[in-house]
């Protein structure tokens, strides 16, 4: 048992373990303590060979990830899962990204990549209090939302461009939710080796206000809303003339231009059978 007491320590920590070949490494936290422990099993932008797997006990704000595979809230059924849950591999994201300096960083995720409003909203969260739980991604994405302008972006997806001319947000997603329960890709899965990316277009404050409990439902995509548009990829590409935030995990890391990867089945993880 180890306690973090900075920023990425866990990564060290994880990385030591990973590098040892220790059975289990479990990250005992929320997405951002998750994010930290995945980033270990990295090294230069590749998966480090290894036996360890990856297991999670759910203990944070957001607590998006868990989701999609159903790990249970409660520490005692999550730990459960390390007993008797089954080994599955599972797909990480690695994004090339530009951070608050212009330098350029690599880093991983295994939940949901934003850019645009999401990236916005991490920062806000992220710098204040978030003793209202999941609630606080809600509290924060209202006010991100009433400062926020729509960003001209362009986005290039296995190769086919793809220009916007005003885009609230373009999701990355290996996994299904985030913002603290929004269903944001509802049929993504983490073992099928290709990203879902959700584009919301040049919407207005009022209509994605009128639309959130779509967003929290999944049903966002069911309408045939022209704004919203679901498209794949395994190699993504956005770019903008403006500054434009991103958050990887609801970890806020910097900035585009970034490159998003697939890497299929690069971590070994405990998940309920």
């Amino acid at each position: 048992m180890a306690f973090t007491t900075r920023p990425f320590e866990a990564t060290e920590m994880a990385q030591k373990a990973v590098l040892e070949s220790r059975p289990v490494i479990v990250a005992v936290g929320g997405d951002g303590t998750l994010n930290e422990v995945v980033n270990g099993f990295f090294r230069n932008g590749a998966p480090i060979p290894t036996t360890s797997k990856l297991a999670m006990v759910p203990l944070g704000t957001g607590g998006d990830f868990r989701r999609t595979l159903r790990i249970p809230i409660d520490p005692k059924q999550a730990i459960e899962v390390l007993r008797s849950g089954m080994v599955r591999r599972l797909d990480a994201g690695c994004v090339t990204y530009q951070t608050s300096d212009g330098a350029t960083a690599v880093r991983h995720f295994i939940n949901i990549a934003d850019a645009g409003l999401g990236g916005d909203v991490v920062y806000k969260v992220n710098r204040g209090s978030k003793r209202l739980g999941a609630l606080t991604y809600k509290v924060g994405s209202g006010l991100a939302l009433l400062t926020y302008k729509n960003k001209p972006m362009t986005m290039v997806i296995d190769g086919s461009t793809h220009e916007l001319a005003k885009a609230q947000q373009v999701v990355v997603a290996n996994c299904q939710f985030f913002g603290g329960g929004m269903q944001m890709a509802p049929s993504a899965s983490p073992t099928d080796g290709v990203f879902d990316v959700i584009v919301i277009k040049d919407a207005g404050k009022i209509e994605t206000m009128r639309g959130i409990n779509d967003f929290l439902n999944g049903k966002h995509l069911d309408n045939g809303n022209p704004k919203i548009e679901l498209m794949y990829g395994k190699r993504i590409t956005v770019t903008s003339p403006e500054p434009v935030r991103i958050d990887l995990d609801g970890e806020d890391v910097g900035f585009l231009p970034a490159l998003f990867e697939i890497q299929p089945g690069a971590i070994e993880f405990i998940t309920p059978r």
